[in-house]
């Protein structure tokens, strides 16, 4: 047995895309085309690559269950994602997609066995290490919508919104203190 499974990956993803729903739902609309630097993603940008994040891992691992890749074999897969994302050019599209997507792969993760999760996928040189775990490869997709969180929340503070996450903290730390200061 594995010590997290399709369930607690899936709770675990799930809190996650809330989180970034509230990040989104927090930014204001007119905030969305804020680009923090020439050649970054914008605000709106981000977020629709990050309603599509799950788009890969979900074919690749779920429906197709690929155990052989080669690295030409990921280019369908990436150009499938990417146009997806393309799709995403709406407030409402977007948040609307953050929605569904985050919901069909977290039930997609929490109907994972343990078999399935350990299963090994291979890949061809120069792709290193030559397998991992289906976990592991599943894992990425939380991981890489956690950096672009992260991107988020740094571009919610340079257009003035304070990220609720901290938010919630200052108002706990104040309850806290608060019984101190009597």
């Amino acid at each position: 047995m594995l010590p997290y499974t399709g369930h607690e990956f899936a709770r675990s993803f799930r809190t996650v895309r809330k989180n970034t729903i509230q990040t989104a739902h927090d930014i204001p609309a007119e905030q969305w085309g804020f680009r923090p630097a020439p050649g970054t993603r914008s605000i709106g940008e981000t977020l629709a690559h990050i309603a599509a994040i799950t788009h890969l891992p979900r074919q690749l691992h779920i429906i197709d269950r690929k155990t052989q890749m080669s690295g030409a074999d990921f280019g369908p897969y990436v150009a499938a994602a990417a146009a997806y994302e393309k799709t995403l050019t709406s407030r409402d599209a977007i948040l609307a997609a953050l929605e569904a997507n985050g919901e069909q792969f977290a039930k997609d993760l929490e109907s994972r066995t343990d078999a399935d999760l350990a299963e090994m996928m291979h890949f061809t040189p120069p792709i290193q290490p030559a397998s991992k775990t289906r976990f592991e490869l599943l894992l990425g997709a939380k991981e890489h919508e956690m950096h672009h969180r992260g991107q988020l929340m740094l571009m919610q503070r340079m257009v003035g919104v304070v990220p609720h996450l901290t938010r919630e903290r200052e108002a706990r730390a104040q309850v806290a203190a608060a019984p101190a200061a009597r």
